[in-house]
């Protein structure tokens, strides 16, 4: 079995800092982590691997220094890490990204042998999307399971594989065929310690490097700022309210009680609120 693990190395969210005239993250002179959603994808594949047998690729995109998260990633146990660097990719949006990601995937398949499943983390905590995995899925024709907080089992005679799925309604038992991809939720597993042996062999192991033609990637409007339509026109950290929040008094109130309060407050509040209910309600 080859499993994907992609990843992405993201500023430490409490240091971050915004370029004034792009809107885009500056990365230089900010401490880096492995983005924490990633890191319960890649245990996850780790165990598969332990349980089942096969490959572990761990991938990313970014600048040359991303190749301090793929070495992290190696000493947690993964068989080899591919870095998708270019001058190109700067500035990409979540659309952008997963056009590289998946030609990458692809490049990887041809190379290292087709991928059965690919994983990512829910989302990144810099853009908080969580649009790349499936954007990645809806680029290489894959099903994809979304919000996944266990792999129940795998099947790789049948080629079939069963997840949870958590959803506003609960929990979803899904069965599908393989290939697929996977975004995994935090907290699903335990992050393991990785080894003094797979340290080592971190430290000494060639990080595979791309550029976008190396990575089969021809039309490079698609990459970066050209190939993002997102414009990010403002940011900016929202203002303290000056007014204070009203508390409401529930002691020996009942459960209708305390409804009735809470909306009459409302209504107190929001007048028009009431007269636009009333009308709705009439018609």
């Amino acid at each position: 079995m080859h499993i994907v693990v992609c990843i992405k190395q993201v500023p430490d969210s409490a240091q971050i800092r915004v370029h004034p005239v792009t809107n885009t993250i500056m990365r230089q002179g900010v401490p880096t982590i492995i983005n924490p959603y990633d890191l319960f994808a890649l245990e996850e594949a780790l165990r598969l691997r332990g349980a089942h047998g096969g490959e572990v690729t761990v991938l990313t995109m970014g600048p040359p220094m991303a190749e301090d998260a793929l070495r992290k990633a190696l000493t947690y146990g993964a068989d080899r890490a591919v870095l998708l660097t270019d001058r190109c990719f700067a500035g990409s949006d979540t659309l952008a990204t997963s056009f590289a990601l998946s030609r990458a995937i692809v490049r990887i398949g041809e190379t290292f042998g087709a991928p059965d499943i690919v994983f990512a983390g829910k989302q990144t905590i810099d853009g908080d999307t969580a649009q790349v995995g499936p954007g990645i899925a809806k680029r290489l024709g894959l099903l994809q399971f979304t919000y996944v907080p266990k792999i129940a089992s795998i099947d790789l005679d049948a080629r079939e594989i069963t997840v949870k799925r958590r959803s506003e309604g609960g929990t979803q038992t899904l069965k599908s065929r393989l290939p697929c991809l996977i975004t995994m939720l935090e907290g699903t597993n335990e992050i393991r310690r990785g080894s003094l042996d797979d340290a080592m062999r971190a430290a000494r192991s060639q990080i595979v490097k791309w550029s976008a033609a190396e990575a089969g990637i021809e039309d490079l409007t698609k990459c970066g700022l050209r190939g993002s339509p997102t414009v990010v026109k403002r940011v900016f950290a929202p203002t303290t309210r000056a007014e204070k929040a009203t508390q409401i008094d529930i002691t020996d109130k009942t459960q209708h009680g305390v409804a009735d309060e809470l909306i009459a407050a409302i209504f107190t509040r929001q007048p028009a609120l009431e007269h636009e209910l009333a009308f709705d309600g009439g018609q």
